[in-house]
C-alpha cells in the first residue's frame, strides 16, 4: 500500500514575512536574554578559593553565554533567510507574469 504524502504548502511572500517576523521576534528576545546574562556574569565575578572550582565556574559561564549566542544567531539568520526568500518569491512571481504575457 503506497503511503500518502501531504502536498507541500505553497511558498508565498506573506508566509515568508510572517515566519521572518516570528523568527526575528525570537531572535530579539534571545539577544536581550544573552545580553542580560552576559551583563550579570560580568558584574558578578567568580570568587572561589579553589583553582579548579574557579575554572569550572568560568567554563560554565562561557558555555551558557555561548549557547545563548548560538541560539540568537540561528534565529536571526533564519529571519534574514526567510525575508530574502520572500523577496525572491515576489520577484519570481512578477518575472513569471512578464514571461507568460
Amino acid at each position: 500500500m503506497p503511503q500518502e504524502t501531504s502536498p507541500t504548502p505553497e511558498i508565498t511572500p506573506g508566509r515568508c514575512l510572517t515566519g521572518s517576523l516570528i523568527s526575528g521576534g525570537f531572535g530579539f528576545f534571545l539577544y536581550q536574554l544573552t545580553f542580560s546574562i552576559a551583563t550579570t556574569f560580568a558584574n558578578k565575578p567568580v570568587v572561589q578559593k579553589s583553582y579548579l572550582a574557579t575554572n569550572i565556574g568560568i567554563a560554565v559561564r562561557t558555555l551558557v553565554v555561548g549557547a545563548c549566542s548560538l541560539a540568537t544567531f540561528i534565529f536571526v539568520m533564519a529571519a534574514v533567510g526567510l525575508l530574502l526568500l520572500g523577496i525572491q518569491t515576489v520577484f519570481r512571481k512578477t518575472g513569471n507574469k512578464v514571461l507568460e504575457e
